[in-house]
């Protein structure tokens, strides 16, 4: 059973959910005055994490608008990885160990051969010393210069990849939870998240900051995800296009931002992502109601095809999706009153999504076992993963959704985790528990089959 201070944390939680869901209902006016296609992303009672351009604690982060006519933006997690290729590690590696070895057995300096310190040879210790080969200690082994641009333009001390050694990483397209009328991107538990899986998964994640109900309704998140993947696809191919033109990503052409215009003047590449970005290796990522958005954005990639070329999603995480029907589930009716997100609270968070005239919990966007559905075949989806927890009510219909996949012959897993709740893992005040920690490790091992290339894939 969860502790009682998550029972604690639980109750309080709810009260205070549940009077912002009523007081949204209650006031529709508010909600007309505040409606407009540019919508919001966070709300003011959210905590937000700043930016870091450079690599804090092993990742850098940027935020970026990428819609003019909508308040769409993502938010770019780049492990320091990325400018640091498996071979040198490897090499590092071979070097520590030759040390070591060394060490354990010493020359006798009546030899004539010299006996080695704790820092190796003299030669080595004095070429370590000079200040083109010092090394910072946060940077993982790459110089502070690969960090920021030369500190003669005084305009971006963060990560530049120009002119430096750049590791292709996958892509991995992240969506928030909260109900569709809560939560961020940029918001301080998201932030951490995100920098957790960026790190143990071994790719960019773009967290998603899409258009939150009831100022914008069905569809606006589900398009905003759409629109992340087109816009992923357009820097694919800018990035490609420069490359085919002879255009080198240099600073002289970049400005203080370090980004790089197309040849029309009218779009931007973004450096970190043509640098260091493989959109051939795409995995979706859904927490709570993002997971309703990755099902979604999945199927219509599989819709688009070679239209988001050179964008190819290999896979899907879903992690306790937020989905509900009109016929309750066995877990529906046991645990409706669990903790955190109830039924009672989840049917007002899906009035304030759906369109009033076209409120139904067998809603496409609600209910994946809908036959009118509709979209392709779930033989064409790509392997999914299905994340629930024990305590969560939600469960039932999201092993259910799996095993229909399963019947089709999709890889889809499902990792039921005892004795814990929903948004377990991505949750602020449960971030930091060895549950979360593990759910974090068992996806990377999962995604990585997808994502690696062949022979060093992972596998359960």
């Amino acid at each position: 059973m969860p502790s009682v201070a998550v029972k604690l944390y639980s109750v309080f939680f709810k009260l205070i959910l549940k009077r912002r869901l009523q007081n949204r209902i209650q006031n529709p006016n508010l909600n007309d005055e505040m409606s407009s296609s540019f919508g919001v992303t966070s709300r003011p009672e959210e905590t937000i994490a700043a930016a870091n351009p450079s690599f804090t604690e092993g990742v850098a982060t940027k935020d970026i608008h990428i819609d003019p006519s909508s308040c769409l933006s993502i938010r770019i997690f780049l492990p320091d990885t990325c400018v640091v290729s498996p071979d040198s590690v490897a090499d590092r590696v071979r070097t520590r160990r030759s040390e070591l070895e060394s060490r354990s057995f010493p020359s006798n300096s009546g030899n004539g051969v010299p006996r080695r310190n704790s820092y190796g040879s003299p030669e080595i210790y004095n070429a370590a010393a000079t200040e083109s080969n010092r090394r910072s200690s946060y940077s993982n082994g790459f110089s502070t210069d690969d960090l920021s641009m030369g500190s003669e333009t005084c305009a971006y001390r963060g990560y530049s990849p120009f002119n430096r050694r750049c590791r292709k990483l996958p892509l991995m397209v992240q969506f928030h939870g909260g109900g569709f009328v809560a939560g961020s991107c940029d918001s301080v538990a998201n932030d951490f998240f995100c920098r957790r899986i960026a790190k143990v998964c071994d790719v960019i994640v773009v967290a998603v900051g899409y258009r939150l109900a009831p100022e914008n309704r069905y569809p606006a998140a589900f398009e905003d995800g759409m629109k992340v993947l087109h816009w992923l696809s357009k820097q694919a191919n800018l990035a490609e296009c420069g490359k085919s033109l002879g255009k080198k990503l240099d600073s002289r052409k970049s400005d203080v931002q370090g980004h790089i215009k197309d040849a029309f003047g009218a779009s931007l590449v973004e450096p970190w992502l043509a640098a260091h970005g493989d959109p051939s290796r795409c995995v979706l990522l859904g927490v709570s109601c993002g997971a309703n958005i990755a099902d979604y954005v999945a199927r219509k990639s599989v819709e688009s095809g070679k239209l988001l070329d050179p964008i190819k999603v290999v896979a899907q995480v879903l992690m306790y999706p937020f989905f509900i029907g009109n016929a309750p589930t066995r877990s529906e009716i046991k645990l409706s009153n669990s903790y955190f997100f109830d039924k009672a609270m989840s049917i007002l968070a899906w009035r304030l999504f759906l369109p009033e005239d076209d409120f139904d919990l067998d809603h496409p966007a609600a209910n994946p076992l809908n036959p009118n559905r509709g979209g392709p075949p779930l033989k064409q989806m790509p392997p999914t993963l299905t994340v629930v927890a024990e305590h969560d009510w939600m469960r039932d219909r999201a092993i259910a959704y799996a095993q229909e996949l399963k019947k089709v012959n999709v890889d889809a897993p499902v990792l039921d985790y005892k004795d814990c709740v929903h948004e377990f893992a991505t949750l602020d005040m449960l971030l930091r528990t060895p549950e979360a920690q593990a759910c974090a490790e068992d996806i990377a091992i999962w995604v990585k089959k997808y994502i690696s290339f062949r022979g060093h894939e992972f596998s359960y």
